[in-house]
């Protein structure tokens, strides 16, 4: 594939080859894109982006996503942006599941975004940081002494949805408070 391997600049038509594959009914085809779309990277994103916010139907949002999360740490802004000016359910769902397989690169991110206004939103912020488990715990830990009250109030929410992985930290935290014994 031209562009993997830093020879050849991958062109916008190319990428909108690949992007197109990933609606073709023949899976091989389709997990061929995906893998050739992970291989091209950041300047595949906004197109991905584009095409999940477009999709007819989920099979659609799901391998875009999953191209999104295969590409990683470059997709998380544009992902988190993105899904402040959709206003769409099920693109949020899926940026949020593709931010939630990116994983720890994605948490800062996503816990910062959670200053927005839109409830919806936060909740689906919230999701993909549940979806990462673990290894939120911390930062989100942290934010519980926010400045912004949002964001204090959203981390200690995502932390209590995370159950037997978030409430130990957030237990421990109460318990650490100045004057709490």
């Amino acid at each position: 594939m031209a562009g993997t391997g830093g020879k050849k600049k991958v062109t916008g038509k190319e990428i909108q080859e690949q992007v197109a594959l990933l609606g073709d009914p023949v899976i091989e085809k389709r997990h061929g894109a995906v893998a050739a779309l992970r291989k091209i990277g950041t300047p595949a994103v906004n197109p991905l982006i584009t095409a999940m916010a477009k999709a007819r139907d989920n099979d659609g949002r799901w391998y875009a996503a999953i191209a999104l999360s295969r590409i990683g740490e470059p997709a998380v802004a544009s992902l988190i942006n993105a899904m402040k000016e959709s206003t769409s359910r099920e693109f949020r769902r899926y940026a949020a599941a593709a931010l939630g397989e990116i994983g720890s690169p994605a948490i800062d991110a996503l816990i910062n975004g959670m200053e927005s206004d839109d409830r919806e939103l936060r909740g689906f912020l919230s999701q993909a940081l549940c979806r990462i488990g673990k290894p939120a715990v911390e930062p989100l830990t942290r934010r519980l002494g926010d400045q912004n009250e949002v964001i204090r109030q959203c981390a200690a929410l995502t932390l209590w949805q995370m159950g037997e992985t978030g409430l130990p930290a957030m237990v421990q935290s109460v318990q650490d408070e100045p004057g709490s014994r």
